[in-house]
């Protein structure tokens, strides 16, 4: 294990630790937007998974969280079918293709998200709409630890009130965690040589959650958010130049 890969682990651990404590989300898409520059993609699944879950764990310890029943079931039901899926599309991705996607996804998610107060609210499709989302959240959950991007967007383009949503993505990604870490383990994607970066992500989120959901409480979010996903917009187009000259080499 080289010093380098440890030292982009942590500090993608230690950065995203910090922004899921802050905003109840997105641990996956800070950390991925680090580690797949250098990280092998199945490998950094696997740490987005185990970060996003040690988090909300920390997180449902330390922070009073709301449940709706009847909000979070919907979701809950469609991701519990997304995350086999999306394991099951894990190892055939490869690395410029899964770069190229998470930076499609970020670049065009963040800036969605910095725009949605001036975008109408939805008002259609119920339960089976939300259903829907949590399912593609799940999908996402099992490629790459990004249950959260998909429902809430869809929670703020339904003009969810703040602590409403929070409540709902927050108990979602923490099942769709758990459910995504144990079909890793139950499907071999984690291996014992893993076991000390599972440790060490382990160790770096604890700090940066505690710090990042005591600062939730005395900044503006939307100051925040706008920082934030203006950054991981910026990574997204970085790692669009990096990996679409590759396949556009590859299948020209």
């Amino acid at each position: 294990m080289s010093t380098s890969l440890i030292a982009i682990v942590a500090l993608g651990a230690v950065v995203a630790g910090f922004v899921q404590g802050l905003s109840g989300f997105a641990f996956g898409m800070v950390a991925m937007s680090i580690w797949a520059w250098t990280v092998e993609p199945r490998l950094a699944a696997v740490l987005s998974v185990f970060g996003a879950l040690t988090g909300q764990v920390i997180a449902a310890v330390t922070t009073r969280r709301g449940f709706e029943r009847t909000l979070l079931w919907p979701f809950l039901a469609g991701g519990v079918l997304g995350v086999p899926l999306g394991i099951w599309l894990l190892p055939r991705f490869d690395v410029p293709l899964f770069q190229a996607c998470l930076g499609l996804l970020l670049a065009v998610w963040c800036p969605l998200m910095l725009v949605s107060d001036r975008l109408p609210p939805i008002r259609w499709g119920g339960r089976k709409a939300d259903a829907l989302m949590g399912g593609i959240g799940g999908v996402m959950a099992g490629v790459g630890g990004f249950s959260g991007v998909i429902p809430t967007l869809w929670c703020t383009l339904r003009r969810m009130p703040r602590d409403q949503q929070r409540a709902v993505i927050q108990n979602f990604n923490l099942a769709m965690q758990t459910v995504a870490f144990s079909l890793h383990i139950a499907s071999g994607n984690v291996r014992w040589e893993m076991v000390p970066l599972l440790a060490l992500v382990a160790v770096a989120v604890l700090v940066p959650v505690l710090l990042g959901s005591k600062l939730y409480l005395g900044i503006s979010e939307l100051a925040f958010r706008k920082i934030v996903l203006g950054l991981l917009t910026a990574s997204g187009i970085a790692l669009l130049l990096v990996s679409v000259p590759v396949l556009l080499k590859r299948f020209g």
